[in-house]
């Protein structure tokens, strides 16, 4: 969140503007969904806004007024009272952050949170915030649930059915101010603006050999985006919701840490709007309904997978992935240091990705490896980081993946996907031949921390010692060939790292040529 003085700032500037506009006469402003964090207001969709194109923030057409009228603090300073309810309603509570104060309300249930809520209206605001009731209603209905436009109204809704309408009624606050709460608001209503979707500076191949695609891409660990090998899957042509609906009928699916039918998740996914929508992310989707098995194929150019080797024994591989606009994955590297490819069936996602070498900006992993920090939701790091990347000197490679389209996330690499609209797709995770990918692998397998790291497997500790025997088993001499090869190439002259392949040394200019 951008300082006050910041927001006051720009506040005051656009003030400014508009007194110089009234004097002159010469134009009307007109209405629009463009605005700033810092000038918005619980009726930003009554009150027209001057278009601005250096600085802002935009809002979904559709964005509502905060519910609970809720405005950043910098509003604060233009106010004609330096009246807060937020601190007045907390009493001695008020010098603890908004953070520490939801934190210590998501120990309460929720008739706890009810009946604080009627302690005060500051209370109140902060009782009703979504996320606490959203926790509420994942943590007690895994089972699966109604979303009733709301999270308080569905949880209320499951349990006391006589009040399910009281669940949605929302009291409006005045005077409340907190750039927390606010920022929740903002990041589920804001517009992904032109100039974080326009930076395009992955490789396109199209129809290449999987010599070329080896060759090229996978040895140097290159990302890559693969357009016209989806062009034979039955999924392509198929897979919309009416289509996934008829064919999954009651079967349901992985989403966050509940199971939904998928007539119920698309409930969700069309009346929700927050930070972090849910994400339909199911690794078992091919044995819940085998016909969707059926619909796709490997592209040609990842067929060798030797963590096929384990059979039923193999980790997590392959996932359906659905969600609305504004859902995705923050950043992350995929589990057991393999590679992975990610195929958009219906929809287009934005892919910011950084080398192995580089830790993304707001992103702080743990020296193991186990844990990773990052801001809360995809859109506030585009929102307080993305910026930033542009001063860089090994800027992020980034694109917009399209449906039909295919991109190659190499192992190691930072990446982070937004869904830019409703969308389908189906990633898959897999260990080639080639030296660095499974010696990456097999290092990864046997670090000390393995029971934390290694994931989509219950036997986390001895699936170094599986795997590495079955490799041996099936494909006898293959690791000692590997391990040759690379003792080759850390004997040769250093190669040149990635961005130095891609950069003119004399003008340190980029130069996608590879």
């Amino acid at each position: 969140m951008p300082p006050c003085r910041d927001l006051l700032f720009q506040i005051r500037k656009k003030r400014k503007k508009r007194k110089k506009r009234k004097k002159s006469k010469k134009s009307a402003p007109t209405k629009h969904n463009s605005t700033s964090l810092k000038q918005l207001s619980p009726q930003h969709q009554q009150k027209p806004e001057e278009e601005d194109t250096e600085e802002g923030f935009s809002l979904r057409a559709s964005a509502p007024s905060h519910k609970y009228g809720v405005q950043p603090l910098g509003n604060l300073y233009l106010s004609s009272s330096s009246f807060n309810s937020r601190n007045s309603g907390l009493g001695t509570l008020q010098n603890l952050t908004d953070e520490l104060i939801l934190e210590i309300l998501g120990f309460l249930d929720a008739t706890r949170l009810g009946v604080l809520a009627c302690v005060s209206k500051s209370f109140y605001v902060f009782t009703n915030h979504e996320p606490l009731w959203r926790n509420l209603v994942l943590d007690n209905l895994v089972g699966g649930f109604l979303y009733n436009g709301s999270w308080k109204s569905t949880y209320v809704a499951s349990f006391y059915p006589a009040f399910a309408s009281v669940g949605s009624l929302a009291l409006n606050v005045r005077d409340f101010y907190s750039d927390y709460l606010f920022q929740s608001w903002l990041c589920a209503n804001l517009e992904m603006k032109s100039e974080w979707l326009e930076r395009d500076n992955i490789t396109r191949r199209k129809g290449i050999s999987v010599e070329d695609f080896v060759l090229n891409f996978e040895v140097p660990n290159k990302p890559v985006l693969l357009e016209g090998c989806l062009d034979n899957w039955v999924a392509l042509e198929k897979w919309d919701r009416d289509y996934l609906i008829e064919t999954c009928g009651d079967a349901k699916f992985s989403v966050g840490p509940v199971e939904l039918k998928l007539e119920d998740y698309f409930r969700y996914s069309d009346l929700v709007r927050e930070e972090r929508p849910l994400y339909l992310f199911d690794p078992k989707f091919g044995e819940k309904v085998p016909k969707l098995g059926l619909e796709f194929d490997v592209p040609v150019y990842f067929k060798d997978d030797l963590f096929s080797v384990l059979g039923s024994e193999r980790p997590d591989y392959r996932w359906i992935i659905i969600g609305p606009a504004g859902s995705g994955s923050s950043f992350h590297i995929d589990p057991n240091s393999t590679s992975a490819w990610n195929a958009v069936i219906k929809g287009s996602k934005k892919w910011v990705l950084f080398p192995p070498e580089v830790v993304p900006p707001g992103v702080h992993p743990s020296l193991d490896g186990a844990e990773v920090a990052c801001p809360v939701s995809i859109a506030e790091w585009f929102m307080n980081f993305y910026g930033a990347t542009k001063r860089w000197e090994k800027k992020p490679i980034e694109c917009v993946c399209k449906a039909g389209e295919v991109i190659f996330v190499p192992n190691g690499w930072w990446h982070l996907v937004i869904n830019l609209e409703d969308s389908i797709a189906i990633t898959q995770n897999f260990v080639s031949r080639c030296w660095r990918n499974l010696l990456n692998v097999l290092d990864f397998l046997k670090k000390p921390n393995a029971s934390m790291l290694v994931s989509g497997t219950r036997d986390r500790v001895n699936l170094y010692e599986k795997f590495r025997k079955a490799i041996e088993d099936t494909f006898p001499g293959t690791i000692e060939q590997l391990m040759s090869k690379a003792e080759e190439k850390k004997s040769q002259q250093k190669k040149l790292t990635f961005w130095e392949s891609v950069s003119d040394s004399n003008v340190g200019a980029f130069k996608f040529s590879f």
